[in-house]
């Protein structure tokens, strides 16, 4: 009798970095910048993009992809800023995955996007081990959270291109030393961007806004 073992979860990763892939590419060659962010939930990344996309969009066509288990309120919140929003709703699962991304771009791929922020799961284990086609994987800590959280949770930091401390208005409340957490990230992914922002007083988010139309300057000269 033979025996077989199917490493189902291989099978799965797999099949999602190919569908990433294709997504990545088309993105790509119709010069759009997509950027998957990761936290925690709570840690802001509704708040940021609330202070990101005004600053973006009188010149940009945006899209939001908003996952999350249940619920449409972040997506809400998004369109009041004069933005769209697909809705993303896992009902259980903790994490966004490819083949989700191309069900919600299949129906919106022949509007001429510029750029795509994809809101995943508050979460950050899952996540990290699922490509999106994104061309910049943004990672999200809060001051709240504690310093210590790169060590504990290293996958998401090492997949990720930039770090960005959220809520740096609070440091005078916790034990929190920026220093620590960056060094951290460091050990974790040498290269990585650091930003310090704060969504309540505008903190950083000029400086990260700057580096999103790097982005897609970049990526709209490899698509010419």
């Amino acid at each position: 009798m033979t025996k077989l073992n199917i490493d189902v979860k291989e099978q799965l990763l797999k099949a999602n970095d190919l569908l990433a892939d294709r997504l990545r590419n088309e993105w790509r060659d119709k010069g759009i910048l997509a950027i998957n962010m990761l936290s925690s939930p709570g840690a802001g990344k509704t708040s940021l993009l609330e202070r990101i996309l005004p600053l973006l969009r009188d010149r940009y066509r945006i899209l939001v992809l908003e996952g999350d288990v249940e619920t449409d309120r972040d997506a809400r919140r998004i369109r009041e800023k004069g933005v769209d929003a697909v809705q993303l709703t896992t009902g259980g699962t903790c994490h966004l995955e490819a083949f989700m991304i191309m069900q919600a771009w299949e129906k919106v791929r022949d509007n001429p996007w510029d750029i795509i922020f994809i809101e995943n799961i508050g979460n950050l284990i899952c996540p990290a081990g699922f490509d999106l086609g994104e061309h910049i994987r943004m990672v999200l800590l809060s001051v709240p959270e504690g310093d210590d959280k790169p060590a504990k949770y290293p996958k998401a930091f090492r997949t990720s291109h930039w770090f960005v401390l959220t809520k740096m208005d609070l440091l005078d409340y916790f034990d929190f030393d920026p220093r620590r957490a960056e060094e951290e990230a460091r050990k974790l992914k040498p290269d990585i961007r650091v930003f310090h922002t704060s969504a309540r007083t505008g903190e950083g988010v000029e400086e990260l806004v700057s580096a999103i139309e790097e982005e897609l300057s970049r990526i709209r000269a490899s698509a010419s």
